[in-house]
């Protein structure tokens, strides 16, 4: 397996699977395929995935909590997308398996780059920003006094 592609595949993943489901179907309406050309090996399937903490990141693994996610598969072509999404969204998850689908095939992969993946890398880019500028107005410091005694 080629280690570049096999890593830029996971980070697309990613960002179709963190993506607002608003945005990926706006950047998806014109490109997704017709329903005669896809196969769903696994329609949407929604489930209960275990997460795993340590403490200290170092620690004992335990059990966190369980979140709900959504998974499926489709074929277009040759090419066979999967995708799983946080939370009971079918529509994502079939929108981001679509995409995962397209993205493999290299003539379309540079359209597909600047029409999706983009706009949703700068519209994640900006919530992280507006997140990360709520919590660090919420930052307290603490100092102590001397007295001089």
């Amino acid at each position: 397996m080629d280690t570049p592609t096999h890593l830029a595949r996971a980070q697309w993943m990613s960002l179709l699977a963190q993506a607002e489901p608003a945005e990926l179907a706006q950047a998806m309406e014109s490109l997704t395929p017709p329903a005669a050309a896809t196969t769903w090996l696994r329609p949407p399937q929604t489930g209960l995935y275990m997460l795993r903490g340590r403490v200290g990141g170092t620690g004992p693994q335990f059990n966190l909590g369980e979140v709900s996610v959504t998974r499926c598969s489709v074929q277009i072509g040759e090419r066979i997308g999967h995708a799983w999404v946080r939370g009971s969204n079918s529509h994502h998850a079939e929108l981001a398996a679509c995409a995962d689908a397209l993205l493999q095939d290299a003539g379309q992969q540079p359209q597909l780059q600047a029409q999706v993946l983009e706009p949703l890398r700068h519209s994640l880019d900006q919530r992280r920003a507006t997140a990360s500028r709520k919590a660090a107005a919420s930052k307290v410091e603490f100092f102590t006094v001397v007295r001089g005694e």
